[in-house]
């Protein structure tokens, strides 16, 4: 350093002090506590008491244009409990620049509360009509709070900081199974419980489970006829209920019909935890849990449905104002009490649904049914806003959606937030439909500014979401372009993690470039299936899917199809989606009726384990994971993983060209080398895990007929019949050949293969020496698949006949089963079994 150097170096510290300084002087903080005054100016000796009015304050500043908020505006929320009379509301005119934000900052815990402190408990001591007897000397009464000059209604308590439980008919999670559902006469049978009289209750709900969602309906009537009930319901939601086709109450003798609880009634009320409030006496009761002192404890009740609108205008958005350390909670949401909520899917409500008497619209010529729906309120709403962010909030003990950035929200952040116990969806995202619009058809604005676009979702951890609407998802996604969803985990939730996209549609939308990366999905499916990890819906070109780990699966005990679940879905018209290095206990995923240039790659147990480790919170943010919620006791699901086989035939000269094979290939999650030809036919060695996606995309190739070997009756196994461990890797050879016609002699090869192990354990020393790693062998109807897998690079033809060395007895088997065989369609006269090409 030379001497020059040394005399400038305190000169260049003086100026960064003083541009410090500058910076401070040129900054203003706003100071708000629960001790203040909305009559004092702000400052920390003499703070404002309400957020309301340290907004006013910031937003005159802006308004005259002010010179101290040249470096920006902070509003400083001191630790404390703030009861919300009325939604906060950001407006445009609050905006920030770039250069001069707005913060809203808290350095302890705030909780902004859209609720209420219930207070004056009492013992019961005297008999109530429909009381159970068991709750006799246990229950605690008081007056239903007023809020608004009238009782608060309200369809959650929260006890010491935990959801107590809504009276209900069957305790813990043990439900009902409904008898019957009438659609034409919109009524329920149901089968009576002993020792309740439901022909005398009064404003009690049916809760039904249904396929991918959930019902919340209100009962109008009941007809007890025997030891049944007949239920009637309350209009709109009866009518929409019984007419809309998609889900629909699921009627099953093999599965179980649909389930149901019925709630909100005091003879329901009859185990720690529940409460009821009786509107009509004006009166709340509750039986405390063991460990709850009623005389002291916190009980609070939702009284606000929206805590915080962040509210532009397509003209006039909201920029730069950002939240971090702020808590959310007790928003509550009433719709089910006042109108029913019968969902569509993840959480969207219907408005109207029915099935068409002739399928076809402009955009889907086999569309059979319509639906308009509404979106569930949130406790933080966001409408034309760019950079703006929360990080770092929580929001809590939530009714409906936690946080909802809606219409035309870009370049904002979602940055290391908890969401827990929240009712619907932890965060929605974009458009999804507008209640004008038919959910089917293509959201593509002509104004742009309209789409949520370029916007991070990053670093949340969301436990315990969706846990009154089990339709809702942990992260939902509707008409989005560019959004990052990356590195957040999502853990105990009742239906899918990530939800992305909305349509159904394989024609261009709004859609385009979103990313869905580095998230840890688990403990997901709690309670409906048609689901998983990660699901998407419509074309979304230049989006991907990658370095996710989803696994644990919850059994869930009222599914309608209990194998009906998927650790990634790619729904009804999924198109232009690069899906790769996804980890997964194993390879069960679904396609369904998906559009074209999707590519399947490297998912599965066997991608980089480094993904499991680079999957979920960065480590700055793990610091979250002590929040995480208690899993269920229930059990999680294991896939079943078994080879299959499919054969397609063609018409003479009409197999599809190895591109057109290849390419389907990567659509459609085929390892290299599952594609096989013989004249005209085609083979596919594959896992049983993506049978139900093939019997449904094999159709697009054009086969004449498509058969599926999954009946395997012989399986040589390295491992357990040398005592081996297999090889590495290997090549299949792919043989078939039919069995004689003769029914008798039928039995009689299968017989043989039976007891082959056992009566002719020379075929397993053979099969050993000539390191077979697997010999499979599939049957359909009387055609046989044959599967010899061999180590990678060797060849049949110098292995198979070491299987005879010193070894007779595999020369007289095979001459045995040579009468039970025969050449299939379009063989030589002397031709049994025809090897098939493997398509490279």
């Amino acid at each position: 350093m030379s001497p020059r150097t040394k005399q400038i170096k305190p000169f260049f510290s003086l100026l960064i002090f003083l541009s410090l300084l500058c910076l401070k002087v040129n900054a203003v903080d706003i100071f708000v506590s629960i001790n203040g005054a909305d009559t004092n100016i702000g400052t920390k000796e003499k703070p404002l008491a309400t957020l309301h009015s340290a907004l006013r304050k910031a937003r005159e500043l802006r308004r005259l244009n002010d010179a101290s908020i040249k470096g920006g505006i902070q509003i400083i929320m001191g630790k404390g409990f703030y009861q919300l009379h009325e939604p906060v509301v950001i407006r445009p005119e609050d905006s920030g620049t770039k250069d001069s934000p707005t913060e809203i900052i808290a350095n302890e815990r705030v909780v902004l509360s859209g609720g209420v402190k219930v207070k004056g408990w009492e013992k019961l001591n005297k008999a109530i009509t429909g009381l159970p007897k068991e709750a006799f000397g246990k229950v605690w009464v008081t007056d239903i709070p007023n809020f608004d000059g009238s009782d608060l209604q309200f369809r959650q308590l929260w006890v010491n900081g935990n959801k107590a439980v809504r009276a209900k008919n069957y305790n813990g999670e043990e439900m009902g199974r409904v008898l019957s559902w009438n659609s034409e006469k919109q009524t329920c049978i149901i089968t009576l419980q002993k020792n309740i009289d439901l022909s005398k209750v009064k404003g009690m709900e049916m809760l039904i489970h249904q396929w991918w969602a959930i019902a919340n309906l209100r009962v109008k009537s009941v007809k007890v006829i025997g030891n049944t009930a007949e239920l009637s319901f309350m209009q709109p939601e009866s009518r929409i209920q019984s007419e809309h086709p998609w889900p629909a109450p699921w009627i099953s003798s093999k599965t179980g019909n649909s389930a149901f609880y019925l709630s909100n009634a005091i003879q329901f009320l009859n185990e720690p935890g529940e409460w009821f409030e009786d509107l009509q006496n004006h009166k709340l009761y509750y039986w405390p849990k063991a460990t709850e002192n009623m005389l002291n404890a916190e009980v609070i009740a939702p009284a606000l449905e929206n805590l915080l609108k962040i509210e532009g205008t397509i003209d006039q958005p909201v920029s730069y104002v950002s939240l971090e350390g702020i808590s959310f909670g007790h928003a509550t949401w009433l719709r089910p009490s006042k109108q029913g909520h019968v969902p569509h899917q993840a959480g969207m409500y219907m408005l109207d649904a029915y099935k068409l008497d002739k399928a076809g619209t402009p955009d889907k010529p086999t569309l059979e049914n319509q639906a308009w729906v509404g979106r569930p309120v949130s406790a933080v709403e966001v409408n034309y806003a760019n950079n703006t962010s929360f990080k770092s909030c929580r929001f809590e003990h939530l009714a409906s959606t936690g946080l909802d950035y809606n219409k035309g929200t870009t370049h904002n952040e979602i940055e290391g937030n908890l969401f827990k116990d929240i009712g619907g969806s932890a965060i929605l995202i974009g458009t999804f439909s507008d209640e004008a619009v038919e959910v089917h058809l293509p959201y593509k604005p002509t104004d742009q500014r309209e789409i949520s676009s370029n916007n991070r979702i990053e670093n949340n951890l969301i436990t315990d979401v969706t846990n009154e609407d089990w339709g809702a998802v942990g992260i939902g996604a509707g008409y989005v372009q560019g959004i990052k969803i990356l590195h957040n985990e999502i853990s105990d939730v009742s239906y899918s993690g990530i939800s992305m996209g909305w349509g159904w549609t394989k024609t261009p939308n709004a859609m385009e470039n979103n990313t869905i990366s580095d998230n840890k999905i688990h403990h997901y499916g709690k309670h409906l299936y048609d689901v998983a990890g990660i699901y998407t819906l419509s074309a979304q070109p230049g989006s991907s899917i990658t370095g996710n780990v989803v696994d644990s699966i919850y059994k869930a005990p009222y599914a309608h199809l209990p194998d009906h679940w998927f650790y990634l879905y790619t729904d009804e018209g999924s198109a232009g989606i690069t899906i790769k290095n996804n980890w997964t206990p194993a390879e069960k995923y679904l396609q369904n009726a998906n559009g074209p240039g999707n590519l399947w790659e490297n998912n599965g147990p066997k991608a980089d384990e480094k993904i499991k480790q680079n999957a979920g919170l960065e480590k700055a943010f793990q610091y979250l994971l002590r929040e995480k919620a208690n899993y269920s006791k229930r059990g999680i699901n294991q896939a079943v993983d078994q080879s299959v086989v499919f054969e397609l035939l063609f018409k003479p000269n009409n197999l599809p060209g190895n591109g057109a094979l290849k390419t389907f290939a990567k659509e459609n999650n085929l390892l290299p080398g599952s594609n096989y030809k013989w004249n005209n036919r085609l083979v596919i060695y594959t896992s049983s895990l993506k049978v139900e996606s093939l019997q449904q995309t094999l159709k697009r190739l054009g086969a004449v007929e498509i058969k599926l070997y999954d009946n395997l009756f012989y399986d040589f196994n390295r491992e357990k019949n040398c005592g081996d461990k297999p090889v590495a890797e290997w090549d299949n050879i792919i043989l078939s050949a039919n069995l004689v016609k003769d029914q008798k002699m039928q039995k009689e090869y299968l017989a043989y293969h039976k007891t082959q192990f056992e009566k002719w354990p020379e075929i397993s020393r053979g099969f050993c020496k000539a390191e077979f790693q697997r010999l499979a062998i599939f049957k359909n109807d009387r055609q046989l698949m044959l599967i010899i897998s061999i180590p990678k690079g060797k060849k049949l033809d110098d292995l198979n006949p070491k299987t005879t060395e010193n070894n007779p007895k595999v020369d007289e088997w095979n001459a045995i089963m040579k009468k039970y065989q025969e050449g299939i369609e379009g063989t030589k006269p002397d031709e049994v079994w025809v090897f098939f090409k493997p398509i490279e």
